[in-house]
């Protein structure tokens, strides 16, 4: 019960993972222009927006790292 938990949990964060990393911007702009993240960026540095998409970003990734690690000591 607590491997499957584990294993749905580690699912869904690998998949908003990837869509995290796909709307931070990088050197030519990303998707997260398409919110507004473009204009801020380009006169005064990082805006909110991308401070807090880098926040929910590593929120995720470190959700991410532990369900794999459980996973590795569940199953191994």
């Amino acid at each position: 019960m607590l491997t499957a938990i584990t294993v749905v949990l580690n699912v869904l964060s690998s998949l908003l993972m990837i869509v995290l990393v796909l709307l931070h911007s990088g050197k030519g702009g990303g998707l997260s222009d398409m919110f507004g993240g473009g204009i801020g960026a380009s006169a005064m540095g990082s805006t909110v927006m991308e401070r807090n998409l880098d926040r929910i970003t590593v929120v995720v990734s470190l959700i991410w790292g532990f369900t794999v690690v459980a996973l590795a000591l569940m199953l191994g």
